[in-house]
């Protein structure tokens, strides 16, 4: 039975939309798989792994109605090898023929019925709404500073708040915090829920620098994103986010503004020569002067200069120099202003003009 024919393009580009989640090993062999499913002239793809969800759907030929499961990373995989041609899918039996000039793959199928598929809760919710690229540049702004396997189950993902007619993600890992907020068109209840970790990386990889809509609807334990033929239906953290608000800090004086570009790369390079487990360096200001300074277990030593707006007292101050680099790295600003106190406070840094981002990095001893 044919079940499609498509250029190669058209049918890798909605698979490999699915199939980042899919994990290589799973204790359910099914869950390997990704679920494809024809109901005349709707090609529906779909893949999930219990916890997050992905579905995208696209017009095809019509033809028999027919759903099965085959193994995503294995078709995906082929699919890349091949060149840009046309390809047919033939289900034959339990078996998934593809078909690409004199090429030929006999695929092993598991049945559609078994696959397991998340049902958006129904009962009270809200729906926001705003244009992709602001959503993304909103996420990508904060987290590189979600934790990765913490004890602390709810710093392993982002808080997400709706605040009236504020947007605001926090994530924070106990040693830097990122907070960036975004203007809604209408105003909402206040309503906050904790994206997993795999969520956040997935949005930020899906998500599309255009202006185009994404459609949030937060539902009981669950969240749904809608956004071009994409929908993504995932878990909520269940857990109590930290008072990020006390971590911020209020009364740094010293204020640098620096050149963002500049700053990343004297950074960059400075970082070369930091100890590779600790990554310390150690920040010192001068009147119009910032100099960074890095050395290792070698005895090997970097020193960096960079002309800044400074007029305050000396000030020397160690850091983890990925935390620096994560900031300078996600904020699209030409300038960056660091707000500092003492050598063992807390650094924040802001973009001028704009108090919808702000990032907290812990000093560290070196």
């Amino acid at each position: 039975m044919l079940l499609l024919t498509s250029t190669r393009d058209a049918l890798l580009a909605p698979l490999q939309s699915v199939s980042g989640i899919v994990e290589k090993r799973h204790t359910l062999p099914i869950l390997s798989n990704v679920l494809i499913e024809k109901k005349g002239e709707a090609l529906t793809l779909l893949a999930t792994d219990i916890e997050i969800q992905i579905t995208t759907q696209q017009t095809t030929q019509a033809g028999e109605d027919v759903s099965i499961t085959v193994g995503a990373r294995k078709l995906q995989d082929i699919l890349r090898a091949l060149p840009d041609s046309e390809v047919s899918l033939m289900l034959d039996d339990k078996r998934l023929t593809l078909k690409a000039g004199k090429s030929r793959y006999n695929l092993q199928t598991l049945p559609a019925a078994d696959y397991p598929r998340m049902q958006l809760n129904t009962g009270e919710s809200i729906t926001v709404r705003l244009p992709q690229k602001d959503f993304r540049r909103q996420l990508a702004q904060v987290a590189y500073a979600m934790a990765a396997q913490d004890i602390r189950y709810y710093l392993n993902g982002l808080l997400m708040q709706v605040l009236g007619t504020e947007l605001r993600m926090v994530a924070t890992d106990g040693h830097r915090l990122a907070l960036s907020s975004n203007t809604l068109s209408e105003e909402f209840a206040r309503t906050e829920v904790i994206l997993p970790r795999k969520t956040v990386l997935e949005l930020t990889r899906q998500l599309g620098d255009t202006e185009d809509p994404v459609e949030i609807v937060i539902t009981g334990n669950q969240a749904c994103f809608r956004f071009g033929p994409i929908e993504l239906i995932t878990k909520l953290i269940d857990g109590k986010f930290p008072d990020y608000e006390r971590v911020i800090p209020q009364g740094n004086p010293k204020l640098v503004t620096a050149p963002r570009a500049s700053l990343l790369s004297a950074l960059q390079r400075a970082a070369i020569l930091t100890n590779e487990k600790f990554r310390g360096l150690r920040v010192v200001l001068e009147s119009g002067l910032l100099r960074v300074i890095s050395s290792n277990a070698e005895q090997e030593e970097a020193q960096e200069e960079l002309e800044v707006a400074y007029s305050g007292d000396s000030l020397e101050v160690g850091f983890n120099v990925t935390y620096l680099l994560d900031v300078l790295n996600n904020v699209g600003s030409d300038t960056i202003e660091i707000h500092l106190n003492e050598p063992m406070s807390s650094a924040l840094f802001t973009l001028p003009g704009n108090d919808q981002f702000k990032a907290v990095v812990m000093p560290m001893r070196i």
